[in-house]
């Protein structure tokens, strides 16, 4: 899988890019990520990408850029402008352009695999009052938001997406039974983890759990994930 970034602050993603299972999984090549500068297709000497909004507010993001950087990431036109009329390319069904945007749809758990089936993902992160909406309306295919919550721009969004998504490619994980047991997946949170000493301050493992018996313990863990779920998350159980 290729991932493709738009930003006008690249270097906020190499710490991130750079270490733990996002870059096992590239030395892996199981993932190739790239990010691009939008500046670099600001078409002006000052690198300028943005402009106020007509009818008042404050700086949004012109769409000459993005669409220019857009296109000559995937090497092709995504668009076409026929009577005055823009008019979309037959897309190319290996590849999804992505905006984040408080006004997307909320991303879980069912929505990240679906991005498995693509090929090409190309991220665009805008800043300020975000982009022109031409931008949302011919180029991207979909909006994304991580949650009902203002940031200052997307590129957190887009790293989140990133983790998200990279660490249930197959073979980036080695242990699959850690990511069928996750909180979300069979519509519950994850259950209780415990780990050495048996006993800390007091405070004992549940005695389930030292028993070895194998049946008993995923029965415990089922019950224990129904139990935190209720709890704390109770319509995903609806």
């Amino acid at each position: 899988m290729i991932i493709d970034i738009i930003t006008i602050f690249p270097k906020m993603f190499s710490p991130v890019l750079g270490e733990s299972i996002i870059k096992r999984a590239q030395t892996k090549g199981l993932v190739k990520i790239n990010i691009h500068n939008l500046r670099d297709y600001a078409g002006n000497p000052h690198k300028k990408v943005d402009a106020p909004a007509y009818g008042s507010g404050g700086m949004v993001f012109r769409p000459e850029p993005i669409f220019d950087s857009a296109e000559s990431v995937l090497g092709r036109k995504v668009y076409d402008i026929e009577d005055e009329k823009i008019k979309k390319r037959v897309k190319d069904k290996s590849e999804r352009i992505i905006l984040f945007s408080p006004r997307g749809k909320t991303l879980n758990q069912k929505t990240i695999k679906r991005f498995l089936n693509y090929e090409r993902l190309l991220l665009i992160a805008p800043r300020y009052e975000g982009v022109d909406e031409r931008v949302s309306k011919y180029l991207a295919d979909e909006e994304i938001s991580i949650g009902d919550y203002v940031l200052s721009g997307g590129e957190l969004p887009a790293m989140v997406f990133i983790d998200c998504l990279v660490r249930i490619i197959p073979g980036v994980v080695s242990d699959k039974e850690s990511i069928k047991n996750e909180s979300f997946e069979n519509s519950c949170l994850d259950f209780s983890h415990y780990t050495r000493p048996a006993e800390f301050r007091g405070l004992k493992v549940p005695k389930v759990l030292l028993s070895g018996n194998h049946e008993e313990i995923a029965q415990w863990r089922r019950l224990k994930a129904l139990e935190i779920t209720k709890k704390r998350r109770p319509d995903l159980l609806t």
